[in-house]
């Protein structure tokens, strides 16, 4: 007879819903971005300040989770980490302008950065066996339908001109997560003596180090030309700040996280496939929404759901891989596979033009992008922590470590797209302005004809309306362009990933 948890369908929708949260937050915000900066008054420059720190105050807190779990219990931790969640989420939909929102942001990460981290760790509750698997089906469901549904779920607020209502969501699920952990996570809490030390200063220098590195890559997305060396110096001093954390807590007798026993050959390449991921996750994550809405001049709605569409076949691919895993469980065909939907996502997009079809062209590419996403982070998932199975500690640690460079990857992933959109549009508007002007003989040509077209409607105003719909056509045109750049990257990025994929021999 099959051993099950005394409450296990409240535990499978627990990690169902705290690991949703996760994906559902980074999308829906990220989707969202332009109509939030609208609200709130933001620059680009500002949001992705935000971004940043998040990213900050999310990876201290993962790395106190387990000091935290220790001293609260599971059932108290996350209990008070809904609270903290909720809070900020209040704060951001009620903002008003760029710093209410900046605050918010930060509340939010405090409180539901180890959400994902713990929907993991909470797997390992269910007796060991098949038992478990049904838990890894339900982390890896909430990754796809948190991704499929965040796009969707963002459009429909933005289109009803209700921004507030992605927080408002948000809210809510961390409340229904809350409500189910108070009926099926345990209390105990670990004795005094076995606890794990606080360690304060490498605490610190793990905050500052992931501060500083992230604010010179934000920066570095608006101003490197200008100020490379300044900007490469606070990246040095914040890798620096990590390296002295990594040491410490290596020579600590009683570290936070046991690094010591995470460094294997195994964990060590899944923990870079896992950030490597994590910066497609979320370079993507703004691209799309940037080719379709900005560059394609498609609504809100329509957008969402075509992405919200595409993205299903995460769940689908997780199905399928699902079946053939168990009796052929050697993930480099997951991992050829994932990286070659990737490419296949890149080269569909890149050849779009200005009359292109979401349905048609588009919804098809961001299918092969939500197979790239459950193929290589789900084998990854199983693979990198196959060898700290029998180490309950350096498993749960290692988790921790892998969710903070996510987040890591994540602000670098929106920070990198940033900084490749604006270098891009801004070589492709200088070429297209060089013939935009009085004399140029398809210019005048285009003016006459669009002065004629607004004539009856505007009068002697017709040439200036026409002067600005030009104006806006060609931004229009310049943003099409660049977003074409970066998924034509794509292509070649994916094709390195699977070639590089196929010849190792760690992950097997």
């Amino acid at each position: 007879m099959t051993v099950r948890h005394p409450r296990e369908k409240t535990l499978l929708a627990t990690i169902f819903v705290l690991n949703a949260i996760e994906f559902l937050q980074a999308g829906m915000i990220a989707f969202g971005a332009g109509p939030i900066m609208g609200e709130i008054g933001a620059s680009p420059e500002e949001f992705t300040l935000a971004t940043v720190v998040y990213a900050v105050v999310a990876i201290a807190a993962i790395s106190k989770q387990g000091w935290l779990v220790e001293r609260l219990g599971w059932r108290g931790f996350i209990v008070s980490s809904v609270v903290v969640f909720v809070a900020g989420a209040a704060i951001c939909g009620a903002s008003n302008d760029f710093h209410q929102f900046l605050v918010g942001r930060a509340v939010m990460g405090m409180g539901g950065a180890a959400f994902m981290t713990s929907a993991r760790l909470l797997i390992t509750l269910m007796p060991p066996g098949p038992r478990r698997f049904t838990g890894i089906k339900s982390f890896a469901s909430a990754l796809a339908i948190g991704n499929a549904l965040a796009p969707w779920l963002a459009a429909q607020s933005v289109a009803h001109d209700s921004w507030t209502a992605i927080f408002v969501i948000l809210a809510a699920a961390a409340m229904l997560a809350g409500l189910l952990a108070t009926q099926c996570l345990p209390s105990t809490t670990v004795p005094v003596d076995q606890r794990s030390d606080a360690h304060p200063v490498a605490l610190l220098a793990l905050l500052g180090g992931c501060a500083l590195s992230l604010y010179a890559l934000q920066r570095a997305t608006y101003d490197f030309y200008g100020n490379a060396v300044p900007l490469l110096a606070t990246w040095a001093l914040g890798a620096a700040a990590i390296a002295y954390f990594v040491r410490h807590q290596h020579a600590h007798p009683r570290p936070y996280l046991v690094l010591s026993r995470l460094r294997q050959p195994r964990y060590l390449t899944g923990l870079l496939l896992f950030t490597v991921c994590y910066l497609v996750l979320g370079a993507n994550n703004y691209m799309l929404p940037v080719l379709t809405q900005r560059a394609l001049g498609f609504g809100w709605e329509v957008v969402g759901g075509v992405q919200g569409a595409g993205l299903v076949a995460a769940l689908i691919a997780f199905w399928i891989m699902a079946h053939i895993l168990p009796k052929y469980p050697s993930p480099k065909k997951f991992y050829v596979a994932g990286f070659l939907s990737l490419a296949l996502c890149g080269a569909l997009l890149s050849r779009l033009s200005g009359e292109a079809d979401l349905w048609l062209h588009v919804m098809p590419a961001v299918a092969a992008y939500g197979a790239f996403i459950i193929l290589v982070m789900a084998t990854t998932a199983i693979q990198a922590f196959a060898s700290l199975q029998q180490d309950e500690q350096a498993f749960a640690h290692g988790q921790q470590l892998k969710n903070m460079l996510s987040q890591f990857g994540l602000a670098a992933g929106v920070a990198g797209a940033a900084l490749g959109l604006q270098w891009r549009t801004g070589e492709h508007y200088a070429v297209l302005t060089s013939r935009f002007a009085h004399g140029d003989a398809v210019f005048e040509q285009a003016l006459g004809q669009l002065s004629t077209v607004f004539a009856a409607s505007h009068g002697a105003q017709a040439p200036q309306v026409a002067l600005s719909q030009l104006v806006a056509q060609l931004n229009q045109q310049a943003a099409l362009l660049a977003s074409l750049d970066y998924f034509s990257f794509l292509v070649v990025f994916a094709l390195v990933g699977a070639v590089a994929m196929l010849g190792q021999r760690v992950l097997k």
